[in-house]
């Protein structure tokens, strides 16, 4: 295992963790953790994994190690996908990566899929409990053509309400400060900073709103699964499974027992489908 920074076109140092060893020639593996977490969520999973898969992890700007950038723009999911391919670029210069994201972490992960990151630098995607923002906005926007499926937009649009309570200025703050979200988030095991969730509500701020207020949804040629929680309170399957259709080529989805913070409560029902995953697509 070994620690290093990487930099940021914008001049950020990210704390990347390569949990393989010098001329690891097994697949590498890239995970990009969600809000309000940082890489420590994917402990659990590389307990698991750490003896298959070369497995790294970075904190997203503004968690954990990583620094934090001054103004909200720096959140812009451009950015983060700049991000993410300087990680790629510093660990695996000359093959094609494998990426799991989870939450905010795959959200921003799909528009690097989507072309943000050229694709042949990427061998396979894994998205759990994370949508694509400008797939949601077309997904809601799509008139249900039976009562189920605009019952299944409506109970995802009240799911979804706390994006418009992100956008609120200092009243998330306090709310973090005061520890009322954390009763009401969920994923206790997950080993997370004060910084983890203030600066993480800028990626909301900066991003959300715009994107599913104008949906650009855009092709996406890479390899995807989706693994759906079924017990998630944030992310309805019928989001997940259905929103990429139009616009994934290869798509495959799973379903599996647990909530939201499934990846850290029950890394045993999430290494499977990842290791098949990556080894369907080597």
């Amino acid at each position: 295992m070994s620690s290093l920074y990487v930099t940021t076109t914008d001049g950020l140092r990210l704390a990347v963790t390569d949990f393989g060893s010098s001329g690891d020639t097994r697949p590498t593996l890239v995970c990009v953790h969600g809000y309000p977490d940082n890489s420590s969520v994917w402990l659990p999973l590389v307990r698991i994994l750490g003896g298959e898969l070369r497995i790294v992890t970075y904190d997203v700007r503004g968690h954990g190690s990583s620094q934090a950038p001054a103004t909200r723009d720096g959140y812009l999911i451009e950015q983060l996908n700049a991000d993410l391919e300087a990680v790629i670029d510093a660990v695996s210069p000359s093959a094609p990566v494998h990426l799991l994201a989870h939450d905010w972490g795959s959200t921003q992960t799909w528009e690097a899929v989507a072309g943000n990151v050229p694709s042949e630098r990427i061998a396979s995607f894994t998205s759990i409990s994370g949508p694509s923002l400008d797939q949601a906005g077309a997904w809601l926007r799509t008139p249900g053509r039976t009562a189920r499926g605009v019952l299944q937009r409506l109970k995802q649009g009240v799911e979804s309400t706390y994006i418009g309570f992100f956008q609120a200025p200092l009243l998330p703050e306090l709310a973090w400060r005061s520890g009322v979200l954390d009763r009401i988030v969920g994923g206790s095991s997950v080993d997370r900073t004060q910084a983890d969730r203030i600066n993480g509500l800028e990626l909301y701020r900066a991003n959300a709103i715009a994107r599913m207020g104008r949906p650009q949804p855009r092709p996406v040629h890479v390899p995807v699964q989706v693994i759906a929680p079924i017990g998630d309170a944030y992310v309805s399957r019928a989001l997940a499974a259905e929103a990429p259709k139009p616009y994934v080529a290869d798509l495959t989805v799973h379903e599996v027992r647990g909530s939201h913070w499934v990846v850290a409560d029950h890394p045993e029902r999430i290494a499977p489908l990842v290791r098949d995953f990556v080894a369907a697509h080597e």
